[in-house]
């Protein structure tokens, strides 16, 4: 069987934001990765939809129960609850986490909800700071989001926290440099990071994908080799011509069929079977018909012959079959249908030659035998005695004598 080669590429070509430069191969990986993405969006939506519901106590305990709480609390619960959302999709559709609406729509809802909070709540600097801080380095290890998005978020999230803190909380220069220098170092570390992660994931899938080539190629030769050897014992057992045992294998069964016989004492007929005149017949009309003449014989031989029973070409324009189990009665019933229904068969040939005949030996073997070649040479001699009688007949090798089985 054809050994499938190899789809994956030798080495392996990558954009600027560390993506196989191959889109169908980029693609095969995103597909590869989508049950670990979806499960880890579902994962960073919940925890923050929890961290945006536990900082309305921080809320609460820095400016009251106002107005300005009121604000906070709605846009922590529609945060809160665009995140829970988001999960459930997740769990029900997880094709939507490498959808780019889905993931950056809840993005622009958590960031713009961040960034609200520093007009309502402008007297905690240090807590917006780290608040930005957290969610920048949460969108390059948590979000599964593809590298350009995750930069243009964090671009979003700088530029709206600088232009929050010049509006509503003026800070000295120095500090609010200082602080976009550390955002700056945030986003440089975390964007060498993912593009790290991206190039070493990807590899890391080529590596798995080649291994299982290779596996599925060395799982083809065993089946091809398996096949082989399957074909080579059936060739080494089976007559090429007619499909039956060869002699050989036909005297391995016989002789398991012969241990059986005397360990449990059940009887076993041999039988010799004889196309006659098959010389004649190859003579006239070529060996290809001859040919067919055998294939014939032998196919109607496997259907007259019970399941059990054993069949193989003894060579020449003869078979040999052992019947396990079988009494007298038995094989003589099942020898007059094989010899009547290859009387029956009619060869597709012109001028029509005579009609096909065999004639067939029965030997029983002995209570005190214990090899074949006794049974065996009784009905070659019953089968010689019934060619010589006149042919297309049944002839018995009961002991001591050879009887005839009328038609």
């Amino acid at each position: 069987m054809p050994v499938s080669q190899s789809t994956l590429p030798s080495v392996a070509k990558f954009t600027p934001w560390a993506e196989f430069d191959d889109p169908a191969l980029e693609s095969r990986y995103r597909r590869s990765t989508l049950a670990h993405d979806a499960c880890q969006m579902q994962h960073a939506a919940l925890l923050a939809a929890a961290l945006f519901l536990l900082f309305g106590f921080a809320d609460h305990a820095q400016v009251g129960t106002g107005r300005a709480f009121a604000w906070l609390l709605l846009m922590r619960f529609t945060v809160a609850t665009s995140c829970i959302l988001l999960a459930i999709a997740l769990r029900r559709q997880p094709r939507l986490a490498h959808r780019r609406l889905p993931i950056n729509l809840l993005c622009l809802i958590t960031i713009s909800g961040l960034l609200l909070t520093i007009p309502l709540r402008s007297n905690g600097f240090s807590t917006h700071l780290t608040s930005v801080l957290v969610v920048s380095m949460a969108l390059y290890l948590l979000v599964p989001n593809r590298l350009p998005w995750t930069l243009a978020w964090n671009a979003y999230l700088i530029a709206g926290f600088t232009a929050a803190v010049l509006l509503w909380m003026p800070a000295p220069v120095g500090v609010l440099t200082s602080n976009l220098l550390l955002l700056g170092v945030v986003n440089l570390v975390g964007g060498i990071t993912q593009l790290r992660l991206n190039r070493l994931q990807r590899l890391q899938y080529l590596s798995l994908q080649e291994e299982r080539d290779t596996n599925r190629r060395l799982q083809a030769e065993i089946e091809e080799r398996c096949q082989l050897e399957r074909q080579l014992r059936h060739s080494a057992s089976t007559d090429h011509l007619t499909g039956l045992y060869n002699r050989r294998r036909f005297f391995e069964l016989a002789e398991r069929e012969l241990c059986r016989a005397c360990r449990n004492g059940t009887p076993l007929a041999l039988f010799m079977i004889d196309i006659d005149h098959f010389k004649q017949l190859n003579d006239s009309y070529g060996h290809r018909i001859g040919d067919q003449a055998l294939i014939a014989v032998a196919s109607c031989c496997q259907a007259a012959l019970r399941d059990t029973d054993i069949i193989g070409r003894y060579g020449g324009e003869e078979f040999i079959v052992a019947l396990p189990d079988a009494t007298l009665n038995t094989a003589i019933t099942i020898a007059e249908r094989l010899r009547q229904q290859v009387s029956d068969i009619a060869l597709s040939i012109e001028p029509a030659p005579p009609a096909l005949s065999v004639t067939l030996g029965i030997s029983l073997l002995y209570a005190d035998e214990t090899t074949l070649d006794g049974a065996l040479q009784r009905a070659d001699q019953a089968l010689y005695a019934g060619k010589a009688r006149g042919r297309n007949q049944v002839v018995v090798a009961p002991p001591g004598t050879l009887t005839a089985v009328e038609a």
